[in-house]
């Protein structure tokens, strides 16, 4: 890939202010590690997100979709090709009587706060989960009790090749952090929330309970991607790795939370390899001991340095 020429290029269709070239990802993920992007483009319409996909389909450019970054690890190497960024700069809500219209970008704790502004009550379990919408989509995004396939009306997606069409819930193919996005390397553009009309204050009191609830429990003061690993069947992550004895390990500044196992953090200064090689030992203890393979949650990408 010719970097200075898909810059150029991106630049006309996009604009200066919308991409960035040797873009540090660190800047881009909840976990703060990361080596460069080639290039980093944030566009701010559905058009613009076409064209973008349309060029790079064109020129055969590799390329990633991310949202905040928040179940994100990417190599110390960095990401060769360009990265699509649809975060606050892709992030409109809109609600209409029961119907919240959610642009990929949007935090899920706006949407709650949409909600919650507008008395709808369901997207109570949501509201506190870090990240944004689009990612929540795509893999079916769940916490206390509840998950993504339980609210979404219907999807707004785009393909490889820059099409665009919709998918009603049922054709979504959801599962346990799956999706037909998933499966096929969709894109999601937007989608509709269907809630229910509730009570101001009872809302409020869920919400903040939930809320209440992370904060005792999970370590939000420090960088992380969430829950590290999915939860096997039959099992729970953070359970098995307490019990193999490695709450609050630690490999120089990455450290496996002493809050909840299951996280693993960046208590400052760690590389994107202290996180991989502490997340090795962690899932080569745990199989050694109880014979169960973990497996990650958060999805790691880029190349190694």
């Amino acid at each position: 890939m010719d970097k200075k020429k898909v810059y150029s290029d991106l630049k006309d269709i996009l604009g200066e202010d919308k991409i960035m070239a040797d873009e540090p990802m660190k800047k881009h993920t909840s976990f703060k590690v990361g080596g460069p992007a080639d290039v980093l483009v944030r566009p701010e319409t559905e058009e613009e997100i076409k064209e973008v996909f349309r060029y790079i389909k064109r020129e055969n450019i590799p390329h990633m979709i991310i949202g905040n970054g928040s179940n994100l690890l990417v190599r110390d190497g960095g990401i060769r090709g360009v990265v699509v960024e649809l975060a606050d700069n892709f992030s409109g809500i809109e609600v209409e009587g029961n119907l919240i219209n959610v642009k990929s970008g949007a935090l899920l704790s706006r949407i709650g706060n949409a909600a919650l502004k507008n008395e709808l009550k369901g997207f109570e379990f949501a509201a506190g989960i870090p990240g944004s919408f689009g990612g929540a989509v795509a893999m079916n995004a769940g916490a206390y009790g509840g998950e993504i396939k339980d609210i979404v009306k219907s999807v707004r997606l785009m393909d490889e090749d820059g099409n665009i069409f919709e998918l009603e819930n049922k054709d979504m193919n959801f599962s346990y952090r799956r999706s037909i996005v998933t499966e096929k390397g969709y894109t999601v553009i937007s989608a509709v929330i269907e809630l229910e009309k509730g009570e101001y204050d009872d809302i409020k009191a869920e919400m903040d309970c939930l809320r209440e609830k992370r904060v005792t429990k999970q370590p939000l003061n420090y960088a992380s991607a969430g829950s590290t690993f999915k939860r096997p069947e039959g099992y729970f992550a953070g359970k098995l790795i307490q019990d193999s004895g490695l709450k609050g390990l630690a490999l120089r500044d990455a450290q496996v939370s002493e809050k909840h196992s299951g996280f693993v953090i960046n208590r400052g200064n760690a590389t994107a390899k202290d996180l991989l090689d502490l997340m090795y030992i962690v899932k080569a203890t745990v199989n050694a001991k109880f014979g169960v393979m973990l497996e990650e949650e958060v999805k790691i990408v880029g190349d190694d340095e």
